[in-house]
């Protein structure tokens, strides 16, 4: 009989865990065999997050761009809607095709308004102004639908790309805008200068050209010497779209 306080002859002696740790067979884990995969599988799970993060993830609207992607990034999507003549709606479709945009079942392009609400972002064509369209009440300017009809007819349902530099007062995304047209990119912004829509956007600051300014010049003065669009008029009686707006701003009634 073993009474409750005697020790057991077989009780093996208590081990202190030092001494298992110092125990562990190491050489398991500094096998190559088995840490390349774990290095592999771990660099390629932080690869494709970031890869994701960067040029995969979907943008809804101006406001949810990433700082570090202005100047420095370009969007692709399908234009969902013209709302002025110098500037629309995108729906931003990173990776376009090749990421299954317009062909896998869960990667379809909203087509209705009620769809489409929140998801899309408001891009403003940079370097260029286009005549003003009526507004609460304002008269149009001469061209006005003219210059919309181009647009709408140049880019709606198209897939473009919009090259960004700064977010606006007014939330929207101010870009250089290129859109395919017999297998070449053409820039939407330059097009409307040639046609005399549009005039090089004119402002004490803030003017976004990217560098193609020169470029948007030579093309105004063009369509002014060959009478396109707005030029051809009197030129007594030619008011660029700024010199609309002041003129509107200060007619209005003060309060």
């Amino acid at each position: 009989m073993q009474w409750p306080w005697s020790k057991d002859k077989d009780d093996k002696p208590s081990v202190h865990w030092s001494d298992t740790l110092n125990a562990t067979d190491w050489s398991h884990y500094r096998d190559p065999r088995n840490v390349i995969p774990v290095v592999i599988l771990t660099s390629t799970a932080l690869f494709s997050a970031r890869l994701y993060r960067i040029y995969l993830r979907r943008i809804d609207q101006a406001g949810s761009i990433q700082p570090s992607f202005w100047r420095k990034r370009s969007l692709l999507g399908k234009v969902t809607s013209v709302g002025d003549a110098d500037n629309f709606r995108l729906f931003h479709t990173p990776g376009g095709r090749l990421a299954g945009w317009g062909w896998l079942p869960w990667r379809k392009i909203p087509e209705t308004n009620k769809e489409l609400r929140d998801k899309t972002i408001h891009i403003r064509l940079a370097g260029v102004d286009a005549p003003e369209l009526a507004h609460f009440g304002r008269p149009a300017q001469p061209f006005s639908q003219e210059a919309m009809n181009f647009l709408t007819s140049y880019i709606l349902h198209r897939r473009v790309r919009a090259f960004i530099y700064k977010r606006d007062q007014y939330d929207r995304a101010v870009a250089t805008v290129y859109v395919r047209r017999w297998l070449l990119r053409r820039d939407v912004g330059l097009q409307m200068l040639w046609r005399g829509l549009a005039t090089v956007y004119e402002a004490k600051s803030g003017a976004e050209f990217g560098k193609l300014e020169g470029k948007y010049r030579s093309a105004e003065k063009w369509a002014q010497k060959k009478r396109k669009g707005m030029w051809a008029g009197n030129e007594k009686e030619y008011e660029s779209p700024r010199d609309y707006k002041s003129r509107m701003s200060n007619s209005a009634p003060q309060h």
